[in-house]
């Protein structure tokens, strides 16, 4: 089967938000959700669900929750247990559902910045302290670790770390010595891993992701991982993800945390992601080539076109954080793009510590969508 992601499907007449944010004569390159028509077989599903007629409360199909433990077990060699697939709303709900659940006020919550910034607000939101480290980057824009930076900035009141696992928005997919490393210092100070791995399924070129609760069993038995195929099918707005819990208490501490908080997974999400994970492979491969073009054509006009910023090819993910320090920009270069070029894309400044100077852009579009974001970009830079 062949996919067309070259077509040009008219969002602004749905209830999108990402082309709705800004006017029409804004090109929207900014949240992560692609401009691709989702898997047939997930189309296919919803209209045989919809075609029933009714859509009363839900429960998680028996067959979605062995799809995903079998996914777990042939793409990583991960034994997942079939009542330790946990289903929420979404990842961002997980992750600040893990804070209440592990975490009492005033305690404090590792992050790793410029991180996804709706995980600089989850600590407040339980009442907890960001205890917070920049990442290092290279002179080379290669993003790492450091492990001692990691040590002396977890405390006596830290409880969870929040681990962006692939990275979000920097791009980097951890190898497992770098993840072995940060479990090691997490399970000796008795923090909290909560690993979001939504854009596990879009890792680029020879990269391999690792889920960080498959490293040992003692890493599993302190860890929480969040997965969704919403990232990866383009099904973010039928709010259905995943939580991995394998600790027994851990499970039933944060399954505490929000009857009666949060509802419960949409009945649709249910039926897509079960038709996602188990007809959809065929698609994201062909979704990956297609995103790997893109990558290459998008490096080539950011080199070419765009005079003082530099991309740094991301392992993962299709988000582009482009550094625009060196550009003779005036200002901040997300508020001139968007004023002078009519390209919106993220700040970096909203990804915390270390994203001062840096725009976030979206590259899972159709490349002629990408060809006139740059298009107008380079013009802007032109005048200057």
């Amino acid at each position: 089967m062949t996919y067309n992601f070259d077509q040009i499907i008219d969002r602004r007449h749905t209830e999108s938000i990402k082309w709705h944010r800004y006017p029409e004569d804004v090109l929207p390159m900014w949240v992560a959700d692609m401009d691709f028509r989702s898997p047939e077989p997930v189309i296919a599903a919803l209209h045989e669900r919809v075609e029933h007629g009714i859509f009363g409360y839900g429960r998680a199909p028996e067959a979605l929750r062995e799809v995903i433990v079998d996914r777990m077990e042939q793409l990583y060699d991960w034994q997942v247990s079939p009542e330790e697939v946990v289903f929420l709303p979404a990842v961002v709900t997980g992750f600040n559902l893990v804070c209440h659940a592990t975490a009492s006020a005033g305690e404090g919550v590792l992050l790793q910045t410029p991180v996804y910034y709706p995980m600089l607000r989850a600590p407040a939101n339980a009442g907890l302290t960001n205890d917070e480290m920049v990442l290092t980057r290279r002179p080379d824009g290669h993003y790492e670790v450091d492990f001692d930076l990691m040590e002396e900035t977890i405390t006596e009141r830290t409880r969870v770390f929040i681990l962006c696992s692939p990275h979000n928005p920097v791009g980097r997919v951890f190898r497992r010595d770098e993840l072995e490393r940060m479990a090691e210092i997490c399970l000796r100070n008795d923090v909290v891993i909560c690993s979001d791995e939504i854009h596990a399924d879009i890792v680029l070129g020879d990269n391999h992701h690792v889920p960080t609760a498959s490293l040992a069993p003692e890493v599993s038995q302190q860890t929480v991982t969040l997965i969704s195929p919403s990232k990866t099918y383009n099904l973010a707005g039928l709010k259905c993800s995943v939580a991995i819990v394998q600790n027994p208490e851990l499970r039933a501490k944060l399954e505490a945390t929000y009857p009666d908080l949060i509802p419960s997974t949409n009945i649709l999400g249910y039926r897509a992601a079960l038709a996602a994970y188990a007809e959809g492979q065929p698609w994201l491969d062909a979704l990956l080539a297609y995103l790997e073009d893109n990558l290459d054509y998008l490096l080539q006009r950011v080199e070419s076109d765009l005079p003082g910023i530099t991309l740094v090819r991301p392992e993962g993910t299709y988000l582009a954080w482009l550094d625009c320090r060196d550009a003779p920009i005036p200002g901040n270069p997300h508020d001139f793009f968007l004023e002078r070029a009519r390209v919106a894309m993220n700040d970096g400044a909203t990804f915390g510590r270390g994203g001062e100077g840096f725009v976030r852009l979206n590259f899972g579009c159709p490349r002629s969508m990408l060809a006139e974001a740059l298009d107008r970009m380079g013009q802007a830079l032109s005048t200057l």
